[in-house]
């Protein structure tokens, strides 16, 4: 349920470029889920992270939450949501990359072939969005820079949810999120007096589902899971965007960027391989 509220966050994105500017659809994505997480958090009592764990928290909202959400937005009035949601998908490499850095977690042969691998799928999109259309290299670079916090603030949510509560830990990020796109509360009064009674309900959607619901499963999933592992779970996000974004905006990615987002999840599919090793490849004793 989580990659496809994901999915369709960015078919309502694209949808909301035409009634609100990316960071004041931003703010307004998040001070809805704040409030939706902060009437659960804190009925569970108020969490109390250490002073280091703060700063990684103060990191993810200003990471995740701020810059992801302004950089995703503003690319998604460049390129079409399906692109978008394959660009995304270069994070798994970068997320394996980090871990192996700073979670030691394995780094291997594997996981540089599907970097590589990885950004040539975003070379062969940025080659397609700049042949025309409604897209531009400077939205495919944007979506990048929403992949690239996304990966390192992972990787700083990991050691957080092995000792807070989730949801707290996520109330929390998405509050200084908020608090970080506050200086465009001016243009969000004004775009949804101007909106229609539908746009801003895609807003409040956008808050409770893919922002309070998701990202709080998400980081549940990741008290359980390696960062790299869960990372790569997100395949499938593209694949349902697209779809959406056919049924509901009539729009698709270009032909070439089908083949670089596919390269580019062959790249993921590489970096998550596992070498085998001569205890492998013998077989035991009967």
């Amino acid at each position: 349920m989580t990659l496809v509220f994901w999915a369709s966050a960015f078919v309502a994105i694209r949808h909301l470029g035409h009634d609100f500017s990316p960071g004041a659809l931003s703010l307004g994505r998040l001070l809805v889920g704040a409030l939706c997480l902060g009437a659960v958090a804190l009925s569970r009592g108020f969490p109390r992270p250490s002073g280091r764990e703060w700063v990684s928290i103060a990191l993810i909202g200003v990471l995740w939450f701020g810059v992801y959400n302004v950089a995703l937005n503003e690319g998604e009035h460049r390129v079409d949501a399906g692109t978008a949601a394959m660009l995304i998908q270069v994070s798994p490499v970068l997320i394996a990359f980090l871990a192996a850095a700073f979670l030691d977690e394995r780094f291997t042969l594997y996981l540089g072939i599907g970097l590589a691998l990885a950004f040539g799928g975003v070379g062969l999109i940025s080659l397609a969005s700049s042949e025309g259309g409604d897209s531009d290299v400077l939205g495919v670079l944007l979506c990048l820079v929403s992949a690239v916090v996304y990966s390192i603030s992972l990787i700083l949510q990991k050691p957080l949810v092995a000792r807070l509560p989730a949801i707290q830990v996520t109330w929390l990020a998405c509050t200084v999120g908020a608090v970080v796109c506050l200086p465009f509360l001016g243009q969000l009064i004004d775009e949804a007096g101007d909106a229609p009674a539908s746009s801003v309900l895609w807003v409040v959607y956008l808050g409770v589902f893919p922002t309070a619901i998701a990202f709080t499963t998400y980081a549940y999933a990741l008290r359980h899971m390696s960062a790299s592992s869960l990372g790569v779970t997100t395949y499938l996000v593209p694949p349902i965007t697209i779809v959406m974004g056919l049924v509901l905006l009539d729009e698709t990615p270009a032909g070439m960027a089908y083949v670089g987002g596919a390269l580019a999840l062959v790249g993921v599919a590489v970096a998550r391989r596992k070498p085998r090793t001569i205890a492998d490849e013998v077989s035991p004793p009967a």
